[in-house]
């Protein structure tokens, strides 16, 4: 049994420090150079050859306004990848390191997260043992993106080798954010022991689990239908005085939903304003779609009606949720309402629920209605194919079969 207790607000939360580089004041002199050097950007942004963008990224390497551009650098290495130029992504980021910019620390994070991106891990992780060659110093910031780059390889025993040996031989005292990174990446991996024995030595040498930790290993152990360690994380999470947040008791939802318990999570649902904790879209659809799945379509429409009440403002996933069941169990009154609200916002369900409910509205003699589904999607930004726009069309023209004919009569 999960242990709740409303005894005050949950109010623990973590928040990631993200180092920026403020430009110092502009003098006339450097305004003008911008505006001679703001052209590279664009020239950047336009150019589709990988052999001339490898060129022209190159030759501005000691352009501030091009360099110091998070999203240009970013995306020439990104199209460069595309283009399967991984030795022209190495060129130009072992090329930065030697520049100035690559004393600084935050500027070689990134170099170390732009190679992870593309897949290149050896590369990060060899930029940050190799970060005293160009003059710049570890902390655990450095410590913590060449982590989170070497969890993408998925190798269990270099990752753990990597957070036990490398912060005592450069001096660097982990962090959390440190532990979360190890624990995330053992749980999607399925590897829950291991993790649990991190937290444990983590926690003796001072680095405290927070509310990111414990929801983490819950969501894994779910997944992996490891119920009673999840539960009794949650447990040990409210004894240590680490309160679940919303995200926590979103996971606890999604598991109750798929174990096809959705009188549970509706009574979570409910529970969950007492303790502090407010509800979000995420919350309510996981809750009125485990209730319609479970065949509960009338308290399915209450808790929508519940969450309308509260001025809430439904989301694709919800209008699609209560679309495809309302379709199923024969009320397209209803469907039709949800979805004409929904495609006036400009968010439309899947074609499949739309030519339901066409079918359905059709079959009840509605004819007027189901035009007015037709005429909404053709006004769809961006338009839906002509095929698709005749395939709902060809609903309304098609001819009923006998079956429909007695059923109405």
């Amino acid at each position: 049994m999960l242990t709740l207790r409303p005894v005050r607000r949950f109010c623990h939360a973590a928040a990631a420090i993200v180092s920026q580089d403020c430009p110092a004041a502009v003098s006339k002199k450097a305004f003008n150079l911008k505006e001679l050097e703001e052209p590279a950007l664009v020239k950047l942004k336009s150019e589709r050859d990988p052999e001339k963008l490898f060129h022209l990224f190159k030759a501005n390497a000691h352009n501030r306004i091009v360099v110091e551009n998070r999203f240009a650098f970013e995306d020439t290495v990104s199209r460069l990848a595309g283009a399967k130029r991984f030795d022209y992504i190495e060129h130009l980021l072992e090329h930065q390191k030697t520049l100035p910019q690559g004393r600084r620390e935050g500027f070689v994070v990134r170099i170390i997260m732009l190679y992870g991106k593309v897949g290149m891990i050896k590369q990060a992780i060899d930029t940050f043992y190799d970060m005293d060659l160009y003059g710049c110093r570890r902390t655990v910031k450095s410590f913590n993106a060449a982590l989170k780059v070497l969890t993408l390889s998925s190798d269990v025993e270099a990752i753990d080798k990597f957070l036990r040996e490398v912060p005592s031989k450069f001096g660097i005292q982990v962090d959390i954010f440190s532990v979360n990174i190890v624990i995330k990446a053992f749980g999607e991996m399925g590897f829950l022991n291991t993790a649990y024995l991190i937290l444990e030595e983590m926690e003796k040498v001072g680095v405290r689990p927070d509310v990111v930790t414990y929801t983490t290993l819950i969501s894994a152990s779910y997944k992996h239908n490891q119920c009673e360690i999840g539960n009794g994380l949650w447990n040990r999470m409210v004894m240590k005085k680490c309160w679940p947040n919303l995200a926590t008791f979103n996971v606890r939802i999604q598991y109750l939903v798929s174990g096809r318990r959705a009188w549970d999570a509706n009574r979570l649902l409910m529970m969950m304003p007492n303790l502090g904790i407010t509800p979000d879209e995420v919350t309510y659809n996981l809750v009125i779609k485990g209730l319609c799945q479970a065949g509960f379509l009338e308290m399915a429409k209450r808790v929508y009606s519940a969450f309308r009440g509260k001025g809430y403002k439904p989301n694709i996933k919800i209008y699609q949720t209560m679309m495809h069941y309302l379709c199923k169990e024969g009320e397209y009154d209803f469907a039709y309402l949800i979805c004409k609200e929904c495609m006036h916002k400009n968010w439309f369900p899947n074609v499949d629920t739309i030519k339901t409910l066409l079918e359905g509205l059709k079959k009840n003699d509605q004819l007027g209605k189901a035009k007015v589904i037709v005429k909404l999607a053709r006004g769809k930004v961006p338009p839906f194919s002509s095929k698709l726009i005749g395939a709902l069309q060809s609903v309304l023209s098609k001819p009923q079969t006998r079956s429909e004919s007695k059923r109405e009569k």
